[in-house]
């Protein structure tokens, strides 16, 4: 499996364009933040995160291949400043949604409730991704409309707002998982020779 085929799965999946592909095609260009304020105790609840949206069964889950880890060096590296504060602050939204629905943060949660949470946060990202999506159409034909009228040099790249906090973290674990070794070589079907 080639990454643009890994890309477009994760997008099919997803519902949207994964953020950040293009840094797997050409590399990171970011112009975020060197430091997007992470600490020990976001990276094991992105690690709890990703084990709830890929669990381990009779093979190993997100955890196991060190999820938390992986997103904190995608925001990062490869994430835009809106991007990142988007990411950053939606850790706190989801910690916030989780005691507002149990009454407990998310990693003291049950299985059930972290299931049940990220399923919640999945109809609200997708009416959310939706709606920007509307908004940026406009704003997209705006900022086109301008730079057909100046210089290429002075044209800028336009920027949308970030998706939903909770599309990234499910795009991150997915592409994180399914690129890691434990992804490829115990859960999908690996074929060390190519040409078979």
């Amino acid at each position: 499996m080639d990454r643009r085929e890994l890309l477009k799965m994760i997008a099919l999946v997803t519902g949207g364009v994964v953020i950040g592909g293009e840094v797997f095609l050409t590399g990171c260009k970011t112009a975020g933040k060197a430091d997007a304020g992470f600490t020990a105790a976001n990276i094991g609840l992105l690690d709890e995160i990703g084990e709830t949206i890929i669990p381990t069964t009779t093979t190993p889950g997100a955890k196991a291949t060190k999820i938390g880890e992986f997103m904190k060096v995608m925001v990062t590296d490869c994430y835009t400043e809106k991007q990142q504060t988007a990411f950053t602050n939606g850790i706190a939204a989801l910690e916030e949604a989780c005691k507002k629905s149990n009454n407990k943060s998310f990693v003291e949660c049950t299985p059930q409730q972290r299931h049940d949470l990220l399923v919640t946060l999945e109809k609200e990202a997708k009416e959310f991704n939706s709606k920007r999506d509307a908004d940026d159409k406009m704003l997209r034909e705006a900022h086109e409309q301008k730079n057909s009228t100046i210089s290429w040099k002075d044209q800028k790249e336009f920027e949308g707002a970030p998706s939903h906090y909770y599309t990234m973290m499910k795009q991150l674990t997915l592409l994180g998982f399914f690129t890691s070794k434990t992804g490829m070589t115990e859960t999908l079907r690996h074929i060390p020779v190519p040409g078979r």
